[in-house]
């Protein structure tokens, strides 16, 4: 069994890569092997709406028919047993890297008929971990969880049964006094920083463990 998570952050040692390395550690800890992939260390552009995918006896029926450095992930996915995506949220969606890859995972999968069809080879679980500047009142208020539900219907849809974490308030930055960002508490920040996130930590490593058994 594999299970393979995806960094749509550009940091690779921050609070989303974080959780997801407690996720992969949880899989870990059943001796599931696990792989963690950067999206912003990739060269790769969204769908181009080339219908390739769709071309009836084309040779990418089915597949992404465009080729970079994305094309080998998501041959791997197609092998793997459980995929777990993490994205901090800017402008209340994932990071446009995060856009791309799913939009080029999930559409040639996607067959136009009225059954709703698809042609990912199995069913298996997905995982979102999304981490935000916002505190949880502010997300419901502002509509975040309408992006989250749409991604989650279409992955449901198309791959498999799926299930999201959501990490609010996250710490940003190491000293607050360098940056416009009056709105925010530093003390508070650091406070749920110490107290929340070893919590919200666990909850990544219990996805992790729980995907083991899907």
């Amino acid at each position: 069994m594999k299970i393979i998570g995806i960094n749509g952050s550009p940091r690779k040692n921050c609070n989303t890569a974080a959780l997801i390395g407690k996720a992969l550690e949880g899989a870990q800890s059943r001796g599931v092997e696990t792989e963690l992939i950067h999206l912003y260390d990739l060269n790769y552009k969204g769908c181009k709406s080339c219908f390739a995918c769709k071309l009836k006896d084309g040779k990418s029926y089915g597949t992404c028919a465009a080729r970079d450095d994305l094309t080998p992930v998501l041959k791997k996915i197609e092998e793997t047993d459980a995929i777990i995506l993490g994205s901090p949220i800017y402008l209340g969606t994932a990071t446009g890297e995060m856009r791309s890859f799913l939009e080029r995972l999930i559409f040639p999968y996607l067959v136009y008929d009225p059954e709703g069809s698809t042609l990912f080879p199995r069913r298996i679980p997905v995982g979102f971990i999304y981490t935000m500047g916002v505190v949880e009142e502010l997300m419901e208020e502002i509509g975040y969880h309408q992006y989250f539900n749409t991604i989650k219907k279409l992955t449901e849809r198309i791959i498999g049964e799926s299930e999201s974490l959501y990490v609010t308030d996250t710490y940003q930055f190491d000293d607050y006094t360098k940056y416009v960002s009056s709105r925010f508490n530093p003390e508070e920040k650091l406070k749920k920083r110490r107290e929340v996130f070893p919590q919200d930590c666990e909850k990544a490593f219990q996805m992790g463990v729980r995907f083991t058994s899907k």
